[in-house]
């Protein structure tokens, strides 16, 4: 038998995040601060105690399924932290409420879903790609790499959270053949012609068949300074500039995105490579990095999501004086081999952040402190006029933060930006 759940006042608008950890923590803060209510399905197994600083917080254990408490929470609008949730057993009842969620659907969620579906939209469209290949087995495998020789990314064909394989960044041919050795082909692999370092993105909002551009961001996915090590399952860091400009790596799909009705966030990541940028994939999410940066910079946050949600016109509102943002995540102990458990450790804060720092696998500890739980610690994330202000602001507050055996890049700035260099 389920609890019911008791209703409550309507807000002037009301958001489930689906989700945990810093995603729910900052954009639950960022659109409350705005003057939403905010309620949290939580959808992972950890990060449970960030959200609940923001509001209500309801587990899958007590609440299997998040649609009844749309109507109980009269929900105007549903926050996705990944795509998976199109393949939770309640997908089809939640679009079925007709509840505004900011994501696409259906068709429109193949873009970022299936790898080999964005090469072909970007063939028929003529934006440059990668050369990529589907191999069902590391034979197929090898034989694709012997009739085109030269160094690949290795990724799943689908994309997921869960995907039994994470990017696989492979410089040299050599590299490649390794690793083919050692994939997990359970859903197969796509292999995607690895084209250098020099990458960038672009994120934009997609609604009433229009396109508004919001801003161009760094991601920075090596475990260690230089871009060293491998690639994180999440960013070590990230940048973002307030950017309004067309961008020719989108605005062609535009009758795609208007076939498929297409609405909510978009994000291209590119590499550049002989003068060229080059996509080497599409993600519908406002992203764990840029995201909170974005809502911040923006003067309407809930205007906008709603908006871009139920498929409206736009009119985003920019804070004149925040047009840089940085994000730095403090990484825990054995990060990124997630392989690695180590204890619950003492997190030490020195002061009061004056930015905003949002907790991930974080919970209290006995002393009224808090506890690290896991990986990925926290995200200290700063705005300001200017970008060298935003990394000055960012590193004076990460340095506040302190757990045994964590760490942090302290380069975040100082390479691959601007967009297109190494």
């Amino acid at each position: 038998m389920h609890r019911k759940t008791p209703t409550v006042n309507k807000s002037p608008a009301a958001v489930m995040i689906l989700g945990v950890g810093s995603f729910a923590h900052s954009l639950g803060t960022a659109l409350k601060d705005a003057g939403a209510g905010v309620i949290t399905y939580l959808t992972r197994n950890y990060g449970h105690y960030a959200p609940g600083l923001v509001g209500e917080t309801f587990l899958p254990g007590a609440h299997p399924s998040p649609v009844p408490l749309l109507q109980a929470r009269r929900i105007d609008v549903v926050i996705p932290q990944s795509i998976d949730w199109a393949q939770q057993p309640w997908a089809g009842e939640l679009i079925a409420s007709r509840t505004a969620i900011f994501s696409p659907t259906g068709e429109a969620m193949r873009i970022e879903r299936e790898r080999d579906f964005a090469r072909e939209l970007c063939a028929r469209f003529k934006i440059p790609f990668p050369r990529s290949f589907v191999a069902s087995n590391r034979l197929a495998a090898e034989k694709i790499l012997a009739g085109n020789p030269g160094p690949f990314v290795i990724k799943n064909p689908l994309c997921s959270p869960t995907s039994p394989v994470h990017t696989v960044m492979c410089e040299t041919e050599a590299d490649t053949r390794a690793w083919l050795r050692q994939v997990n082909y359970a859903e197969g692999i796509f292999l995607q012609e690895y084209l250098g370092r020099a990458e960038a993105g672009h994120i934009v909002l997609v609604s009433g068949g229009e396109i508004y551009s919001l801003v161009t961001n760094q991601e920075y996915k090596y475990a260690h300074n230089g871009n060293l090590g491998i690639v994180a399952g999440a960013p070590l860091g990230g940048l973002v500039e307030r950017d309004e400009g067309d961008r020719e790596l989108i605005h062609p799909l535009l009758p795609w995105l208007r076939a498929v009705k297409f609405n909510g966030p978009l994000q291209v990541t590119a590499i550049r490579r002989g003068g060229r940028w080059h996509v080497i994939e599409y993600n519908v999410r406002i992203g764990v990095t840029s995201g909170p940066m974005i809502l911040r910079m923006l003067k309407n946050p809930v205007a906008v999501v709603l908006g871009a949600a139920r498929n409206e016109k736009l009119e985003p509102a920019f804070h004149d004086h925040l047009k840089f943002g940085c994000s730095l995540t403090l990484a825990g102990y054995g990060y990124p081999y997630t392989q690695v458990r180590g204890p619950h450790l003492p997190l030490e804060v020195d002061g009061t952040p004056d930015c905003d720092v949002w907790w991930n696998e974080v919970a209290p500890g006995p002393d009224g402190g808090l506890l690290a739980t896991g990986q990925r610690i926290a995200d200290v994330i700063a705005l300001a006029p200017t970008l060298e202000a935003a990394l000055q602001r960012a590193y004076t507050n990460i340095r506040r933060l302190r757990v045994v055996g964590s760490y942090y890049r302290t380069d975040v700035g100082r390479s691959l930006w601007p967009p297109g260099e190494v």
